[in-house]
């Protein structure tokens, strides 16, 4: 089943009197675009905790906040006063300098910036802490998996659904190739009787006919686009990072139709064409949002 990259997960644990919390927003993107944020204590685990979540989601826009909250009044920590105001001093500038509202909330905006809590730095934090930060990490992975399963399955419907419109409409197709090729015969010959008496070899022109109906036939086009939504639903069914693939089996479907298009010279087959090609741009849509 195809997973999609939008995701969100959180997880919240206690370890050493200390309330752990790690929350992940995961968004679409073409590589894997992380940001984590990490108090200074656990700085030392950053490199293994980007490796993992990387490892774990793949590809797109992630952002990872990790905080750390002392539950004993005793050991709480203290606010970083002077960060703070360093912090409110330059969000008001970057107000100002582009036009922006301040924010409605200072509380909420300030207290989420890295290292507005005072931390005593020489304290060596316990191997239980650090496991912990660990095990909340991978809680919120599965969150954010658990959530990025729930979009995949909905993606998964949506292509099914359109891919089946498409299949609909090509099939519809062949009731007009029939009257296709004697339609374009008979108004290339009432086009040739308008030019009045002109002496012409009717073999060569039935030769000439048959040479341009045949550059028309889409019979390969319609055999091309046929593999292709076989193909497109083979790979929705297999391992769940297609997304990419997905998107390349999309464009080679939008060549065959945009060609079959192109050579159907009759109104009602590129009525069809013009459908399939916007259930084609829903797909190419929603195809950035799978892993």
């Amino acid at each position: 089943m195809i997973l999609s990259m939008t995701g969100f997960g959180k997880a919240t644990m206690v370890v050493c009197n200390k309330k752990l919390t790690a929350e992940i927003k995961s968004l679409n993107s073409k590589q894997m675009d992380l940001t984590v944020k990490v108090p200074l204590l656990y700085r030392e685990l950053e490199l293994e905790l980007r490796n993992t979540i990387a490892g774990e989601l793949g590809r797109g826009k992630v952002d990872v906040y990790i905080t750390s909250e002392s539950i004993d009044s005793a050991g709480a920590s203290q606010l970083n006063v002077e960060m703070l105001r360093s912090y409110k001093s330059q969000v008001e500038n970057v107000s100002q300098e582009l036009g922006l509202p301040a924010p409605d909330d200072w509380y909420s905006t300030l207290l989420r910036m890295p290292d507005v809590y005072k931390q005593d730095l020489n304290d060596e934090v316990a191997q239980e802490e650090l496991d912990g930060v660990r095990e909340v990490v991978r809680l919120a992975l599965q969150a954010t998996t658990d959530f990025r399963t729930q979009e995949g399955a909905k993606l998964y419907h949506f292509f099914k659904e359109k891919i089946a419109s498409i299949q609909r409409l090509l099939n519809d197709i062949a009731q007009y190739e029939p009257t296709r090729t004697e339609k374009i015969k008979a108004r290339l010959i009432e086009q040739l009787e308008q030019l009045g008496e002109v002496d012409y070899d009717k073999n060569r022109l039935e030769q000439e006919l048959i040479f341009y109906i045949e550059k028309l036939d889409i019979t390969e086009e319609k055999i091309r686009l046929q593999n292709h939504l076989n193909y497109f639903l083979e790979t929705l069914d297999g391992s769940a990072r297609q997304g990419k693939k997905l998107g390349f089996i999309a464009q080679e479907m939008g060549r065959e139709i945009n060609t079959t298009g192109s050579k159907s010279n009759h109104a009602e087959m590129q009525k069809l064409v013009v459908e399939m090609k916007d259930n084609l741009e829903q797909i190419k849509e929603q195809v950035l949002n799978v892993l």
